[in-house]
């Protein structure tokens, strides 16, 4: 056996430590290639280490446990490779040569196990790549082969597997290791997003937005779906809410569909990493052209649709769209009658969408979005602050849907007949020149505010008062006289002013006085550069 190859780094020793290496690691591979093209390669690879230490960690137990009920060596040899033992163990099998070892071992062009001439690492990981989807159909189509490119260099990459042969993903049992490789492959993807720009919103939406929806859908149990998933954050997402409230991740369902295929091997990626069973279909697939769940109901949707696309696939005789048409040019009353014609009788949903949609009366949407108030479907709506998305500029909001209003969960409030504004344009500090981020303070208040409203038992103790400038529960008969505008600016009006006990004719005055002074020093001050100037010329 050839030795191993040594390190060219240290081995990370935190998180973040682990995390910077791994992004400095990977953009290091740029060169010739744009973002989209290197995150899938260091994608592919994370999730290659992850299922290699799985696999071998897994191995280990098992040889324990037979090691444990008396069986000797050549009958643990030959049980060792039972793969209904690893499949059981929630563990993808890992052929031989696609084991991360192997891979380590022989990235270099060193002669391989079976005798054959030595493969570049790009091979290498292509080979691994196609004999893992092999062996696991729940992976066929998804894992990239894109490592022997010649826009690839082979050196580079090979830096790369030894910086990750330093990094173990397992080791403290199996949740713990989801936990860890989770948090990276969610921390390149949001790297990634930001680097790739304005096409990084076609698999990425920002941690905090999606915290708001599940926030206040508090998806505890039961079918979960995207129409367009992304990466599978929202069912990410509802994974790490039902665990943080002591629920059972096993009891929720998690349906979706991708219409870019290289997402759509993200999303199946990073479910997998997760540990989360879902259905994302056979393909990747556009859910106008062919719904990939034509039975399904959802007891909550969640989704992030790409903005006011021009070019979709539009049937006037879908009959999704049972409040009006949408226009040919424009998809997000599209997107919304979709969402709604997934739910079940009980269900619910929030949607990402560009603030246009709560006003716009072009192409009929205003007579759609008057029939879905009558039809008293919306239950919230949120406006968001600006530059929370990196890949646009679009100011955006989040629609909430209830297919009914008046049941929930035990002592719930009746809420037929009204929607809930909720104005959080103000929340959210800058983290750079460019973005905006939610705190968990800014994203409990919003849930909490929308629970206490529900009489929601997660806002126990909790009762809803209208709070000028952020929120205010309207009539749909108040919703009517604005001609049917969902704008929570509209409606939850302006902050009050603290009053500071100066009287108002006192304070003009003061003021007036104020401003005078300074147009005189203003005045004072352009006379002595004129003369400063006029000395020098």
């Amino acid at each position: 056996m050839p030795p191993k190859k040594k390190s060219v780094v240290g081995a990370p020793s935190t998180m973040k430590e682990l995390k910077d290496t791994l992004w400095k690691a990977a953009d290091k591979l740029r060169g010739s290639m744009d973002a989209s093209q290197y995150k899938d390669v260091i994608l592919g690879l994370v999730f290659l280490k992850y299922v290699s230490d799985a696999f071998d960690e897994r191995r280990e137990a098992i040889k324990a446990e037979l090691a444990g009920e008396g069986m000797t060596e050549d009958q643990i040899a030959t049980l060792i490779d039972d793969q209904d033992e690893y499949l059981a163990g929630g563990v993808f099998w890992v052929p031989e040569t696609a084991r991360w070892k192997y891979l380590s071992e022989n990235s270099n062009g060193v002669q391989g196990l079976n005798g054959e001439a030595g493969k570049t690492a790009g091979e290498l990981v292509d080979a691994a790549m196609r004999n893992i989807m092999l062996s696991n159909t729940t992976l066929a189509g998804t894992l990239p082969m894109i490592f022997n490119s010649d826009s690839l260099d082979q050196r580079r990459l090979g830096e790369l597997i030894d910086l990750l042969s330093d990094t173990r993903f397992t080791g403290h049992g199996s949740t713990k290791a989801r936990d860890l490789l989770g948090e990276v492959y969610e921390y390149f993807l949001e790297k990634f997003a930001r680097a790739e720009g304005k096409r990084g919103g076609e698999f990425y939406t920002p941690a905090g937005v999606v915290r708001v929806l599940v926030e206040v859908l508090e998806p505890y149990s039961g079918r979960v779906y995207d129409p367009c998933c992304g990466s599978g954050g929202m069912f990410v997402q509802t994974e790490k809410f039902v665990e943080s409230h002591g629920g059972n991740p096993a009891e929720v369902s998690v349906f979706g569909q991708e219409a870019n295929q290289r997402t759509w091997q993200m999303a199946k990626m990073n479910l997998g990493i997760h540990g989360i069973t879902g259905n994302l279909g056979d393909r990747w697939e556009d859910t106008f052209v062919q719904d990939k769940h034509p039975d399904m109901l959802a007891d909550f949707v969640m989704a992030n649709p790409p903005f006011n696309i021009k070019d979709w696939a539009r049937k006037e005789d879908d009959k999704r769209w049972k409040f009006g048409v949408p226009p040919a040019g424009n998809a997000n009353y599209a997107w919304i009658q979709h969402i709604i014609s997934k739910l079940a009788a009980r269900g619910s949903a929030g949607v990402v969408m560009a603030n246009g949609s709560m006003s716009s009366n072009s192409g009929g949407e205003g007579d759609i979005r008057a029939q879905l108030v009558e039809a008293d479907l919306v239950s919230c709506m949120i406006a968001l602050p600006t530059q929370l998305f990196r890949s646009t500029g679009i100011p955006v909001c989040v629609w909430f849907f209830a297919k009914d209003k008046s049941v929930g969960p035990k002592g719930s409030i009746d809420r037929q007949g009204q929607v809930l504004f909720i104005d959080a344009r103000n929340m959210g500090t800058m983290i750079d020149r460019a973005e905006r981020a939610l705190s968990d303070e800014d994203i409990k208040k919003i849930g909490t505010t929308f629970h206490s409203w529900r009489g929601a038992k997660s806002a126990e103790g909790v009762e809803y008062q209208d709070e000028p400038g952020f929120c205010y529960s309207a009539t749909l008969a108040e919703i009517k006289e604005a001609d049917y505008a969902l704008t929570p600016g509209r409606y939850v009006g302006a902050a009050a002013i603290e009053d500071d006990g100066e009287p108002i004719g006192e304070k003009i005055e003061r003021l007036t006085s104020e401003l005078l002074a300074r147009f005189d020093e203003s005045d004072r001050l352009q006379a002595l550069v004129r003369e400063q100037l006029g000395r020098v010329l």
